[in-house]
């Protein structure tokens, strides 16, 4: 039986996508269930599995090739047996042609940028297939070509630049990429931007996270208590007090929530993605942390879906991660501020007239003073700074 394999439905906020890698080619067998292509959209990568037991008979989009929502890119049969293994060719032809058809198209784009020849790579697909990690595991273990040749510089082993080179390589934006270049510029000359900065003493947080990490790990099934809980919380708070910075803007009117939808920035090998914790105002410290080390964990694997990063009210992002000691975010339209967090370090402050060492963060509020005042601005972020100070000030809402 022949079945058509078409792309996902886009939702509205999707106009369309691109073929990124094809797993499986014609003639090779599938398993139900079993990822064939990945389509690329602006927010994330969509998977499309085999619909049964079969092969595939024909690809009609190849990989880079733009689709629409539900186009057809390839016709499958269900219940038919992979090709079989093709009569052995004369070592002339196996060691040109021969070769480089047995690679898929993601393995095939490789061998042609690095000018590779395919009868050298030992092929583990299917029926002696070259597939994308053989090239990729054939580059690693190339050994270098003469004594006097160039040693390669560690630093750009993944542009295969050689030391003493002049090369330059140009590669396409992901959409990902793209939409995220196009949408900063965008915060930037269409909002009156402005950010205001703080610091916070994190001694308070940092002696009740040591307390209570253990029995919290324990309690909560393995849930790490972490800093980004008691920001997310600290915030909650500080959004139902300041409506404002809560808000969005479309077109000439202020839009207003009546609850706290956050985006916390997770950085992933494809670019920066803004899953959205819903409804922080009802969820706890474990809630927060469990929910956060998951975007993590389904972003670095390519999980994250849009439903993940639709909407959201305001959102956090920690460069403190990376050692960034101050940093001024870029809005995340519509919405009308952002906060910063930092890195922790120590530092000398006067505290009733005595020094003393503390650990302390910069906190960055960019916000669109179209819709909030200075003033406004600086009281969130202070109220933020307090919360923080005096955490038992979250849980009597004071």
């Amino acid at each position: 039986m022949s079945i058509e394999i078409k792309t996902p439905t886009f939702p509205e906020s999707v106009a369309d996508g691109t073929v990124a890698t094809w797993h499986k080619q014609p003639g090779e067998a599938c398993s139900t269930d079993e990822l064939i292509v990945d389509i690329e959209t602006d927010k994330v990568v969509l998977e499309v599995v085999a619909p049964a037991d079969g092969v595939i008979k024909e690809i009609f989009k190849g990989e880079g090739d733009t689709v629409l929502s539900e186009e057809v890119l390839a016709s499958f049969e269900a219940g038919a047996a992979a090709a079989a293994p093709a009569a052995a060719a004369p070592a002339a032809e196996a060691a040109t042609a021969g070769d480089a058809d047995k690679a898929g198209p993601a393995a095939r784009k490789l061998i042609e940028e690095n000018g590779l020849d395919a009868s050298q790579i030992p092929g583990t697909g299917k029926n002696g297939g070259i597939t994308k990690e053989d090239v990729v595991n054939f580059l690693k273990s190339k050994p270098a070509a003469a004594p006097a040749a160039p040693v390669k510089v560690d630093n750009a082993a993944a542009l295969n630049i050689v030391a003493g080179d002049r090369v330059e390589k140009r590669v396409p934006m992901t959409r990902l990429r793209a939409t995220i270049a196009k949408r900063l510029v965008e915060a930037q000359q269409t909002a009156a931007m402005l950010t205001t900065y703080n610091e916070v003493n994190m001694k308070p947080v940092m002696e009740l996270r040591k307390q209570y990490k253990d029995l919290f790990e324990k309690t909560h099934n393995g849930t790490r208590l972490g800093f980004m809980s008691f920001f997310v919380k600290a915030t909650t708070e500080a959004l139902k007090r300041f409506p404002a910075v809560n808000a969005s803007i479309d077109g000439n009117d202020m839009v207003y929530h009546g609850y706290q939808d956050i985006g916390v920035a997770v950085s992933t090998a494809r670019g920066l993605m803004v899953p959205v914790l819903r409804d922080t105002d009802a969820m706890t410290l474990a809630d927060v942390e469990s929910t956060i080390a998951d975007f993590g964990a389904r972003g670095r694997d390519g999980k994250l879906g849009i439903d993940d990063m639709q909407g959201g009210t305001f959102t956090i992002t920690n460069g403190g991660v990376f050692g960034s000691l101050m940093s001024t975010p870029i809005l995340n339209p519509p919405q009308t501020a952002i906060l910063g967090m930092h890195k922790i370090q120590e530092r000398p402050m006067a505290v009733n007239g005595q020094v003393e060492i503390l650990p302390m963060m910069y906190l960055a509020l960019s916000y669109d003073h179209r819709m909030i005042d200075g003033k406004e601005a600086v009281q969130f972020l202070v109220t933020i700074k307090d919360l923080l100070e005096d955490p038992a000030r979250m849980l009597l809402e004071v």
